[in-house]
């Protein structure tokens, strides 16, 4: 069923619903609609998204320059992985949120806090798919560049790389997704702008579900979009041969 008919009757089935129970609380569909152009009209709605986007930036940015370097060592050197992967993988399974309270004590209530969250949460599972990708490298790869006496630098930068580079991909797009949750937890709790923050204001300041929903509806949209511009670099030529169907 194409997707646009899905959302269709998911809207359908929205306004009859709420029509139906008379609900004075849960908005309807057009509530929802007009509640969001009145915030884009006046400013507020552009600077929430904008304030979100740039800590996902920042923080997803400075993630995807540590873990694909590093990944790329683990899983070249054997010494590296051995060292590291237990401290990374003890680390990966506790929940960004738990972090909260040690970024505000750390950088207090401003936007380096949720950078570092979105740092933390994203930079793990990118190490651990880029050195798995290095580990999973079809070994007949490495034996050919071998019998032709290619040196090791040539052969990381010239076989490994370009071996490794989906994975790494599939790895930015968990992160990136993994990212833009982490940033709405973090709003809600520890600053004062950003579209966590607006949920919350929206049901703090008179009920205003219309601009909670309205804002769900958008954090889910703008994930999409990430996530849509992330598969865009599976495109390059040097990993389409990954995604040949």
């Amino acid at each position: 069923m194409p997707p646009l008919l899905v959302m269709a009757l998911v809207i359908g089935f929205w306004w009859w619903t709420v029509a139906r129970t008379e609900s004075a609380i849960f908005p309807t569909p057009w509530a929802v609609v007009t509640g969001t152009l009145e915030l884009a009209e006046d400013g507020t709605l552009w600077e929430h998204i904008g304030a979100s986007l740039f800590r996902v930036g920042v923080g997803f940015g400075l993630a995807v320059a540590v873990a694909v370097p590093l990944g790329l060592w683990m899983g070249w050197v054997g010494g590296a992985y051995r060292t590291l992967n237990p401290i990374f993988q003890m680390l990966r399974p506790i929940s960004p949120i738990a972090w909260i309270p040690l970024a505000i004590l750390w950088f207090g209530m401003d936007d380096i806090s949720p950078i570092f969250l979105i740092f933390i949460s994203s930079v793990f599972p990118m190490i651990v798919q880029t050195t798995n990708g290095v580990h999973t490298i079809e070994r007949r790869y490495l034996r050919a560049a071998a019998n032709f006496g290619v040196s090791r630098a040539v052969l990381f930068r010239q076989v490994v790389i370009p071996a490794v580079l989906p994975e790494i991909i599939v790895g930015m797009r968990i992160g990136i997704g993994v990212a833009w949750l982490v940033v709405v937890a973090a709003e809600m709790i520890a600053l004062r702008s950003g579209l966590g923050f607006l949920i919350m204001d929206s049901r703090n300041a008179g009920n205003r579900y219309d601009l909670v929903i309205a804002s769900m509806i958008i954090i889910g949209l703008i994930g999409l979009l990430l996530d849509g511009i992330t598969r865009l670099l599976e495109r390059l030529k040097t990993v389409k041969w990954r995604y040949v169907r």
